[in-house]
């Protein structure tokens, strides 16, 4: 596991910041296989893609509409539809409880899929789904959750949470969370991982009505976290890098409770930027200063009713695109990264008279594209309203040959050494080139490195969850470099510089017990990183090792493991 990757790929297919992959015009087909189970009732739920059971292939994940638990349907409980990448889908589900958001991410280290919502129907008659903010351990099969939840929903969540997210607003490694209000009063919250099944609040908000939205990002490319909303308080906040948060709409217009709220890349400057809706059309804005947003909403200020948006680079060419559901349709809008918007697909589905969820940017059939999914009130009566259903749409190109395109991240972005980050990417594997792996690695040197193991042969699912090194040399000429070990393998790095920051030293001493003195991280999961020299070897784990091997003057005797204590003697 802990063997040097950067020299075992002799024949590569290599593809470099996407070039020859954008698309001026997309296409897209229904791929909704096995989602009318179970089926749904009416009210606003939330969707999220991930590979909950990890074998590759990226599935859809919720709590349900209005109809969970089993109030007149037979939802209930955590709802996994599973992918098997080629657009059909099966379902299983878990608990009795839910109507609200989810999150999905690894809470604990353990390389498993967890999950975070925040629900209004917290019917459990057991700890699992008898709070209205709950996050739960998943065992890797998407079967089976276990409450993991002390403290939650016990700081003024009395009525019901919705939108959850999550991610590590206080770079300790470990993911947080956050949630806003199921409507009126409760506001948002966010609490700190404990890392123990304990959470502590770091941050709320109070008062107010909400859109049920929230989603984490980085505005104004510190390297912290921040968060936008869609909630009366107010829209975007800024992190602190230690769980505070401070409100940030300055001149954004159109007053606080904005619908539709989504964060994501437009222009390619690493920064995330804001799309939401508005009474004509779609406002998308960019963070300039403290207090000041420029607008780039262009063209987009006048297309219609939209009612969700998200932000995701569709058609591969390096800028954030537009993605706007409207009741009966689903057009893409891509940009220029300068605030030029073009319609270059338009999905008509049923008419509809209300909208649930929406999620777009993720490859579940592993053409390279991304697709979008999304759960609509149609067959709707007058007086009566109609009945939720979900659907999913992939882009409809075939690869002939793999490739890889690099989504996060692909330079201006700051990452702080010890937080974890989500690296995300597009990969295109061609009929018959059976289910490949993904191998994932480092240069704090530019692109021509050299280049030390993250991760060597992850599921090709699109994301993995990073703890970035905590001991790396600080470095504004960072880059990454995947390998999809298909036949012959393709290659690609990050098109642009990305910087790390530290804040803390690295450790000096002979931190790997093999009797030099060393520069660099000690990880189960990456190579240390340099020395002062340049390139460092691989470093071995100080497994049942009598000796200093965390420099700090004592004899230990255990693992060197940044997800677990140093066990000493």
């Amino acid at each position: 596991m802990f063997h040097r990757i950067a020299t075992r790929f002799t024949v590569a297919l290599v593809l470099l910041c996407g070039a020859g992959l954008a698309r001026a015009q997309l296409t897209y087909v229904e791929r909704s296989t096995g989602l009318n189970n179970p089926t749904l009732d009416t009210g606003n739920t939330e969707l999220e893609f991930g590979d909950v059971n990890g074998d590759g292939h990226p599935d859809l994940a919720s709590v349900g509409d209005h109809g969970s638990p089993n109030l007149g349907t037979n939802e209930h409980g955590v709802t996994v539809w599973f992918g098997d990448g080629a657009g059909n889908w099966s379902v299983f589900q878990y608990g009795n409880f839910g109507y609200g958001g989810i999150a999905l991410g690894d809470v604990n280290n353990d390389g498993l899929m967890d999950v975070g919502y925040g629900i209004h129907h917290n019917y459990s008659s057991n700890d699992l789904g008898n709070q209205i903010l709950e996050v739960a351990l998943g065992d890797g099969t998407g079967h089976y959750w276990v409450a993991w939840d002390d403290g939650l929903a016990s700081n003024g969540e009395t009525y019901g949470m919705f939108g959850s997210d999550f991610a590590d607003v206080n770079n300790d490694g470990h993911l947080d969370l956050g949630s806003i209000s199921f409507g009126c009063c409760n506001g948002v919250h966010i609490y700190r991982n404990n890392t123990n099944g304990t959470w502590t609040q770091t941050f709320s908000t109070t008062g107010g009505n909400s859109t049920m939205l929230i989603q984490f990002g980085d505005v104004n490319g510190d390297g912290y976290v921040d968060f936008a909303c869609g909630d009366n308080t107010g829209t975007v906040y800024l992190g602190n890098g230690a769980g505070g948060f401070a409100l940030a709409d300055g001149n954004l217009p159109g007053g606080n409770g904005r619908a539709g709220t989504a964060l994501g890349d437009v222009n390619d400057d690493g920064r995330d930027d804001l799309a939401f809706a508005t009474a004509t059309g779609i406002g998308v804005y960019k963070w300039v200063a403290p207090g000041q947003w420029q607008n780039l909403s262009g063209t987009l200020a006048n297309v219609g009713a939209v009612q969700l948006t998200q932000i995701a680079d569709m058609n591969l060419d390096g800028h954030g695109d537009i993605v706007a559901f409207f009741l009966g349709h689903v057009t893409v809008y891509a940009g220029n990264g300068q605030g030029q918007w073009q319609a270059v697909a338009t999905v008509v589905s049923p008419t509809a008279c209300d909208f649930a969820a929406f999620r777009a940017g993720t490859d579940f059939d592993h053409n390279g594209y991304p697709d979008f999914a999304f759960i609509a009130e149609e067959n709707c009566q007058p007086w009566v309203g109609g009945t939720n259903h979900l659907h999913a749409f992939a882009e409809a190109s075939l690869p002939t040959t793999p490739w890889i395109y690099p989504k996060y991240p692909r330079g201006g972005e700051k990452l702080i050494a010890g937080s974890v980050r989500f690296v995300d990417w597009h990969a295109a594997v061609p009929a018959g080139s059976g289910q490949p792996t993904m191998s994932i690695e480092l240069s704090i040197h530019g692109s021509g490195g050299p280049f030390g193991a993250i991760v060597d042969q992850v599921p090709n699912n699109g994301r993995f969850q990073w703890i970035v090194p905590p001991h790396v040399p600080p470095s504004a000429n960072c880059y990454l470099r995947f390998t999809l070990d298909t036949e012959p393998p393709a290659t690609a790095t990050t098109p642009n510089t990305f910087t790390i920051l530290n804040p803390a030293p690295p450790p000096t001493g002979d931190v790997n017990c093999d009797g030099t003195v060393d520069f660099g991280d000690i990880n189960p999961f990456v190579q240390a990183l340099a020395d002062p020299s340049g390139y460092a070897a691989t470093y071995p784990l100080c497994d049942h090792a009598q000796a200093d091997c965390n420099a700090d003057g004592a004899v230990d005797f255990g693992d060197i493991n940044p997800f677990v204590a140093l066990l000493t003697r």
